[in-house]
């Protein structure tokens, strides 16, 4: 036998395909379109085996999309810009550019030597000026539509990383890079109005049904599109006090008011207390407390009364007015209305400082007493010590009571969202400059379009002491003003990395394009993107901001399509000593040590064949075994008939065959139509490769009986075909293979097999037998048996079922049972 030289083939095979230009593709109106994409890695380091089960995925996908005569677009390229770099450079003493790029060299590397089917040429780096430069472009579009705006606002502050973050990227109160407690602080910021797409990121969400329902529910609550009603309480002698609530049919129930501490409001209130100033202190301590600790009820509720009183307008009850600290600016109005009986938290403040608990919407059950309810009951019921109200159910009372209020002019239904504008001011190096600069005549000012890109200095010092390095660099902040030709300041903010994410699918379609961002004939033709891989956790962070990237840029006239993806596949995640593999963990493999040993094929297969690729997978050092097993299996199979093969003129295979040879045809085009529903329909890669293994040990099995005479035919459609359809997990051995039977085309020109369904056609079927309705026995007949032979055959193996029963009816669904009904 020829030896399985994998370090040999897999690096040969390799540069042809690069020799050839095997996976560049232009846009071709003659063949239909594939657009499958990764999402992209960022550099950080090597690769572990972890990274690689996506970039497994999409190759699978990629390469049997070609082989069934689809233009496949499959790019890579890197996510470049962010803190990791920068924090890296800083500990190293490096440049973040020199750390990315070395990253960027070592990772390119390892995915070549894993022979995924990128075209190269297409590679992109987001901390190019080339790329950065269309991000600035976005910015001042953005800027000149509105949607860029600069606003002083509470930011999440890491004190750590010295940067602001989204407040997606400071969920808990944690940071999101470092896993540092973040802090609150009132900073002048840019901000996307992303808002202004709330709607259309909901509705548009009916194109996407091929995307999880998880995901769809992630996005949906991170929008957080709550219908209710904004009523004003009035205050003597001020502005009334406006609240949301969801709730309307409880507002008989508040017994008090809370506003935030930050609540505009709050120093006119004071005004005139007794003892302002020391009300004045304890409010500013709760305002110093972190916000996200608040938001998340995690310190201690605790509140000011402010000595003044507002006016429940429904039922003209003064209730008092307190400040308190589980209220926040920026969710609802930042005041509530207090209805301690129906919102938990509501009760805890109420039962802290002896205030009132009024039930006004009773459950069916036993009736509620506000002066012994233990927990705050917070579902509809029938509404009761509500005035004209009184018995309606919730569902008919909450219109009712919007509507009152419009009519009585204090109120009316209105809709908030939880969705926030997108806080993009980072006061990090390592990122797009944000192209404006202040001048003290005109204010800020845009960088003009002719002086883009706004590039970064390569001499900015990285000390690891507080604040950003490129406020220490004078040339870099020291401008001119375009607009008087003054002196002006250069913004020192870079952009959040996301920007970079949101829109490189459509760079890599035209990536040296120096005229504009995209190409639009090319985004016609390759968009949407047909397939999507990556993790669940970029849920509401980079698939939010993508969607609204798609959106802003069909409103720029760009594209003309409302959603970038089709298809959204989560793969699961690679776990070792069951953690998910890391760095942080110490737990992870490199692929370059598995490629040394086993072979990059062998790598692929295993990862592609140990689990279901939307589930977790566990990494076991035995398990690459098998796979590795199963390769040699083949390998020495074609290694028998190769050097026959590869000389034998290619005969048809004849329309009558001996049974062995019949047998092992239609294994082979059944295995055709599971492999192909496997991958195209299902991404189900596991059942795949497992449906290979069948074929190949069913070849084993006949392999003696169909060598010679008119089986030989079958022997060879067998062989090719099990080595294109593994192909797109296995490229390396496979090419190797197909070259070795005599083919001089190469399996990336070469057409998938052809399914025959009438040669996949069983000769004998099994049919259920119900009597009355229950599976009583199964009888094999030939597919072609006559009706009589059927029932026939039914009534015998049922037979013990029917004695002293007459029959009254036997009916048979064609292929599947027979049912007799007997009485």
């Amino acid at each position: 036998m020829a030896d399985y030289d994998f370090q040999d083939i897999e690096t040969r095979w390799q540069k042809r395909w690069a020799d050839e230009g095997a996976f560049e593709v232009h846009e071709d109106p003659g063949k239909p379109k594939y657009y499958c994409l990764e999402m992209l890695p960022y550099p950080s380091g090597n690769i572990h085996v972890g990274h690689v089960r996506n970039y497994c995925i999409t190759d699978v996908i990629s390469r049997s999309k070609t082989m069934r005569g689809f233009n496949v677009m499959h790019p890579i390229g890197w996510d470049a810009l962010g803190l990791p770099a920068e924090n890296a450079a800083i500990q190293r003493g490096i440049h973040p550019e020199k750390w990315t790029r070395e990253n960027i060299a070592g990772m390119k590397r390892q995915l070549q030597r894993l022979g995924f089917s990128y075209p190269w040429s297409r590679e992109i780096a987001t901390c190019d000026a080339e790329y950065y430069h269309w991000n600035q472009w976005f910015f001042l579009r953005m800027l000149e539509k509105g949607i860029a705006y600069r606003a002083n606002s509470p930011v999440n502050w890491c004190p750590s990383c010295q940067t602001v973050l989204a407040n997606e990227q400071a969920e808990g109160g944690i940071c999101w890079r470092c896993k540092h407690q973040v802090q609150q602080r009132d900073m002048e910021q840019w901000f996307l109005r992303i808002t202004g797409y709330q709607d259309e990121l909901l509705d548009d969400m009916a194109e996407l049904d091929h995307w999880p329902e998880r995901v769809l529910v992630q996005q949906k609550n991170w929008v957080g599109k709550s219908p209710g009603a904004e009523v004003d309480f009035p205050v003597d002698g001020l502005e009334p006090i406006r609240i949301f609530t969801t709730r309307v049919d409880t507002i008989y129930g508040a017994t008090f008011m809370v506003l935030a501490p930050e609540h505009p409001m709050v120093d006119t209130l004071l005004e005139g207390a007794p003892d302002a100033a020391a009300r004045k202190e304890r409010i500013a301590r709760l305002r110093a407390q972190d916000r996200r600790a608040r938001l998340e009820g995690q310190v201690d509720k605790e509140g000011v009364f402010t000595g003044r009183h507002a006016t429940n307008p429904y039922s003209g009850e003064k209730i008092p007015i307190w400040v308190g600290n589980f209220v926040l600016m920026g969710y609802g109005t930042g005041a509530i209305m207090s209805v301690p009986a129906h919102d938990e938290r509501d009760l805890e403040f109420a039962r802290k400082y002896g205030l009132d608990v009024r039930v006004v919407v009773q459950p069916e059950g036993p009736e509620l007493d506000g002066a012994t309810l233990e927990e705050a009951y917070d579902g509809e019921g029938r509404v009761v010590n509500s005035g004209p109200f009184d018995g309606l159910p919730s569902e008919e009372a909450i219109p009712k009571m919007a509507a009152w209020a419009e009519e009585k002019g204090f109120g009316k239904a209105t809709i908030t969202y939880r969705l926030k504008d997108w806080l993009i001011s980072r006061q990090r190096y390592w990122g797009t400059p944000i192209p404006v600069v202040y001048c003290d005549k005109d204010g800020v000012v845009p960088v003009p379009d002719e002086q883009l890109p706004v590039v970064l200095p390569p001499d900015a010092p990285f000390t690891g002491e507080g604040g950003n390095p490129l406020e220490k660099v004078p040339a870099f902040v020291n401008a001119t003003c375009p607009r008087c030709g003054g002196a002006a300041r250069r913004e020192t903010d870079t952009m959040d990395t996301f920007v970079d994410s949101s829109w490189y699918f459509y760079r890599y379609l035209s990536p040296h394009k120096d005229d504009g961002p995209a190409d639009t004939d090319a985004v016609k033709y390759w968009f949407p993107i047909d397939l999507y891989v990556g993790g669940i956790e970029h849920a509401i962070l980079h698939l939010v901001y993508s969607r609204f990237w798609t959106k802003m840029m069909r409103d720029l006239g760009l594209v003309d399509l409302n959603e970038p993806v089709v298809r959204l596949f989560p793969q699961g995640m690679v776990h070792r000593h069951g953690e998910v593999m890391s760095k942080s963990k110490g737990n992870t493999i490199a692929p370059d040590d598995v490629v040394a040993r086993y072979g990059a094929d062998t790598l692929r297969l295993y990862i592609l064949f140990a689990a279901p690729p939307e589930l977790p997978m566990e990494w076991s050092e035995s398990g690459i075994e098998g796979p590795h097993r199963f390769l040699l299996r083949v390998w020495r199979l074609v290694d028998r008939h190769a050097a026959a093969f590869s000389t034998e003129p290619l005969a048809e295979v004849p329309a009558e065959l001996p049974p062995a040879a019949r047998d092992l045809r239609r294994k082979v085009h059944q295995t055709i139509a599971r492999v192909t529903r496997d991958i195209e329909e299902r991404i189900q890669l596991n059942t795949a490769v497992a449906a290979l293994m069948e074929l190949v040990n069913e070849i084993y099995r006949l392999e003696e009986q169909v060598a010679e005479g008119p089986g030989r035919p079958g022997l060879r459609e067998a062989l090719e075909t099990v080595i294109r359809l593994l192909n797109p997990f296995t490229p390396h051995i496979c090419e190797e293979m197909w070259t070795r039977l005599g083919h001089r085309e190469t399996l990336v020109r070469t057409a998938w097999p052809v399914f025959d369904e009438e040669a996949a056609r069983e000769d004998e079927i099994e049919l259920a037998v119900q009597v009355n309705g229950k599976v009583r026995g199964r009888i094999t007949v030939a597919r072609e048996a006559g009706e009589e032979t059927v029932k026939a055959k039914a009534l015998e193996v049922v037979a013990e079922h029917l004695e002293g029963k007459q029959v009254k009816k036997v009916l048979i669904v064609p292929g599947r049972l027979v049912s007799v009904v007997v009485k």
